[in-house]
């Protein structure tokens, strides 16, 4: 008769061959699952969490699991989102092991397409879903940039053509008797470089912006703050030249004038924003700025009065209101 011990011998090993023999299943990861991210730290580095709603701009391709991972046997087969759909950050995970990105994103457009991405990937391919920062992204677009500077350059040539031909109303050269086009004209280089300045030595916080824009200067990083300053006093000042232009007696040349008047400033856009990038449009900007003043100066300067109708005049000749000859 056996004894005790050799009894709990023999149960011991029976158990042990028993667990021995177990078949390990596949695990169900769930998705929604808590990373143990802190959520703090990664908002303030990435700008983003979990139900951040994004725009896709591109395709882009999701895996159903995070590399590394089991798949979920109710999860669906991976899909690919298309550009202009709208999609909602489900859950964050880090990947240490994935020498190309560790941070892996989890979007869904709906609950039947939803899957994984790096986070590269996903920040190349889509945009934050508000009007603001798609205006921002339309309008900093590469291929918009190319549109509008050929647009610009053909204009150019227009404006040139027009006032070698006859009487063309433009400014700095030919321009109305009013200071708000000038104006006008000084703060969009100004915004121009300031914003070519941010994204080249802040741009973190220009990325904050982009990612949680607003039209309110109060409660903003002072960079940002002096920028929504800088846009509204040029919407206000627009204003003003609408206002003054629609003063002038000649509708023709008023409205002629102001498209001139906005492919200037887009052009000044177009420039001060990239050469600042390289410093030398500092030195530029200070040089247009005194160019414009001058020429402002110099054309509101009334040394004469015309003879017949009283009309001011910048020199002697023709007077441009009732065609009087004036002579000294």
């Amino acid at each position: 008769m056996l004894s005790w011990l050799s009894r709990f011998l023999l149960l011991l090993l029976a158990v042990l061959s028993l667990q021995s023999c177990r078949r390990d299943h596949p695990q169900c990861i769930d998705p929604w699952a808590t990373t143990g991210i802190d959520s703090v730290a990664f908002r303030k580095d990435h700008h983003y969490w979990k139900n951040y709603n994004l725009v896709v701009t591109d395709s882009v391709p999701l895996l159903v699991s995070v590399p590394g991972e089991v798949a979920s046997i109710f999860a669906p087969d991976s899909s690919v989102l298309m550009s202009d759909d709208e999609i909602v950050v489900a859950n964050l995970a880090i990947v240490p092991t994935d020498t190309i990105d560790s941070v892996w994103v989890m979007v869904a457009r709906d609950q039947q397409t939803m899957g994984w991405v790096r986070e590269q990937q996903l920040m190349e391919r889509s945009i934050p879903d508000h009007p603001i920062s798609r205006f921002i992204h339309q309008f900093s677009d590469s291929r918009f940039l190319v549109f509008l500077t050929c647009l610009c350059l053909a204009f150019g040539v227009f404006i040139v053509q027009r006032f070698r031909k006859e009487h063309f109303l433009i400014v700095h050269f030919n321009d109305i008797r009013s200071f708000y086009p000038t104006l006008l004209c000084l703060g969009m280089s100004g915004a121009a470089a300031f914003y070519g300045s941010i994204q080249n030595f802040c741009p973190e916080v220009w990325k904050e912006f982009f990612f949680h824009p607003t039209l309110n200067p109060f409660g903003q990083p002072r960079v940002i703050l002096l920028f929504l300053a800088n846009v509204w006093f040029l919407v206000v000042v627009f204003i003003a030249v609408i206002d003054d232009i629609r003063k002038q007696p000649d509708v023709v040349n008023g409205v002629s004038y102001m498209i001139s008047l906005c492919g200037f400033c887009m052009s000044l856009y177009l420039f001060f924003s990239v050469s600042v990038q390289y410093y030398v449009g500092y030195v530029l900007l200070l040089l247009y700025w005194a160019f414009a003043l001058h020429r402002y100066i110099r054309h509101n300067t009334i040394l004469y009065y015309c003879g017949h109708c009283g009309a001011p005049l910048h020199t002697l000749g023709k007077c441009p209101k009732c065609g009087a000859e004036n002579e000294a």
